[in-house]
């Protein structure tokens, strides 16, 4: 009886007892979204707090770098979608690439939900992308990817080489402000050059046990990122030709001291 009993519930996993709908399928992932769903949508997902689909760090990039209308995007680490939804919103044309295949898949159940028909998701690591792929593209969107990498430096150089606009947003390192943090800890060493004579500079930070531990983990593929100080990727930018907007600056930001660029290629 036991056996049969076991065997039945684990067929019922398998299946949605409900009424189709929308939410069934944010269900599918119930603890693991980091975003909120647009507020009028009347969805809801467990925790999603970040207000990524009304996000206005989307809505100045549109303004200083767009309109995106009819523009051909390149977003690195969609997530789950938020910003896609934007860019779509906005007329765009968009792939988006991301690496973490339960966030794909959360990709995937928006796409469906909204209707994303611009929005091509793509499963892979768009490092290997941009390797391979010679394409140019009218815009790249690099939100919250860049700390993440263990050689920043390398995808800087890749996104100048691919676009004339570009939009970064980014957490970066501030000694002042880390030093007044409580995972402070996590960050290893001092700022060093990131390759031998260059002047561009990071530091070796770890991602904290708990959040490698969460289901809905959004990090890098490493145990550990480089985060750059914001006067190296500001300079970057200005050294390779670009004029550069900065706004949103949040040195005390609950996950680190962040801010958001707009660079566009000087004529």
């Amino acid at each position: 009886m036991a056996n049969l009993q076991a065997a039945r519930a684990s067929v019922s996993d398998r299946f949605v007892d409900k009424k189709p709908h929308p939410q069934n399928l944010l269900d599918l992932f119930d603890g693991e979204w980091s975003s909120a769903m647009p507020s009028q949508s009347g969805l809801h997902v467990k925790p999603g707090y970040a207000a990524l689909f009304e996000d206005a760090r989307i809505t100045w990039a549109n303004t200083i770098l767009g309109p995106f209308s009819g523009k051909t995007i390149l977003e690195l680490g969609p997530l789950e979608g938020g910003h896609s939804y934007m860019l779509h919103n906005y007329g765009a044309d968009v792939i988006a690439i991301e690496g973490n295949a339960k966030a794909f898949l959360r990709c995937l159940c928006v796409k469906e939900i909204f209707g994303l028909s611009r929005v091509s998701f793509m499963l892979g690591n768009f490092m290997k992308f941009l390797e391979v792929d010679s394409r140019r593209f009218d815009v790249i969107i690099a939100s919250g990817v860049l700390y993440h990498m263990t050689e920043p430096l390398q995808l800087l150089r890749k996104l100048v080489a691919r676009a004339n606009r570009i939009f970064v947003w980014t957490h970066y390192f501030d000694a002042t402000a880390i030093s007044q943090r409580n995972d402070a800890h996590l960050f290893q060493g001092t700022l060093m050059p990131l390759e031998k004579g260059a002047s561009y500079y990071g530091i070796k930070k770890l991602y904290p046990q708990q959040a490698l531990d969460w289901s809905g983990f959004s990090g890098g593929q490493e145990m550990s990122a480089v985060w750059m100080d914001k006067d190296s990727i500001c300079r970057f930018f200005t050294d390779s030709g670009f004029e550069i907007n900065m706004n949103f600056v949040h040195p005390h930001h609950p996950n680190g001291p962040s801010f958001a660029l707009c660079a566009s290629r000087r004529s």
